[in-house]
């Protein structure tokens, strides 16, 4: 089945692209509001996108045609937290992606710990087993789509996922879910499929091997 994007309605578009593109990390971002508030909200439109320096990327809509309160704070701030969304957080997170009124502190509600961030001036989510610190290096506008780029500077693993040595993290037990279509579906990173890198002459002996 072909299907021409430029013949389709956007909603139609969304469908296709977040029921192929599976499984999708969650940034749970954290904002600040203009009036010292707290914003908490979740996209799903997310991804690392290179570690030197290190960036992420994510994508805030609109309501109702005016910025959501993220990009809104982003704009205002230049700053935000990625905080990562483990099985246990996973209802929570949930309750932070309905569209509540603007100005509510979705970290309240859900009964969740503001911590003080070290480089930022965004607190991060205390009970989310890792979260990144950011800093906004640009905003990208295409067509309708709001693509935010930020610069990490400040990475949180919690103790004991992590060797602060050799830098290794645990990360099956993270926990993790991650996104999987566009309604509620969510799916686990606990199903790990182990696949040792090879080397130049294992792939081209592999190679031959599966042409025969």
């Amino acid at each position: 089945m072909r299907f021409d994007l430029a013949e389709l309605a956007p909603r139609d578009a969304y469908k296709l692209l977040t029921g192929i593109v599976v499984p999708r990390p969650i940034a749970w971002v954290t904002t600040v509001n203009h009036d010292g508030s707290l914003n908490l909200a979740p996209f799903s439109f997310f991804n690392t996108f290179g570690s030197d320096p290190p960036v992420v990327a994510f994508a805030p809509g609109d309501r109702a045609g005016v910025p959501k309160d993220t990009a809104a704070n982003i704009r205002r701030t230049r700053e935000f937290v990625v905080n990562f969304v483990s099985e246990e957080l996973l209802h929570a997170m949930n309750v932070t992606a309905a569209e509540l009124p603007h100005l509510e502190d979705e970290v309240k509600l859900v009964g969740l710990t503001p911590e003080a961030s070290s480089t930022v001036d965004v607190p991060r989510i205390a009970e989310s087993p890792a979260a990144f610190e950011c800093r906004e290096v640009t905003t990208v506008l295409i067509g309708k789509n709001r693509i935010v780029l930020g610069e990490v500077l400040t990475i949180h693993v919690r103790d004991d996922l992590v060797d602060p040595e050799k830098f290794y993290v645990d990360t099956a037990n993270l926990k993790l879910v991650g996104r999987m279509g566009g309604r509620g579906g969510y799916v686990r990173t606990s199903d790990l499929v182990e696949v040792p890198r090879l080397s130049n002459e294992e792939a081209r002996q592999l190679g031959r091997t599966s042409d025969d």
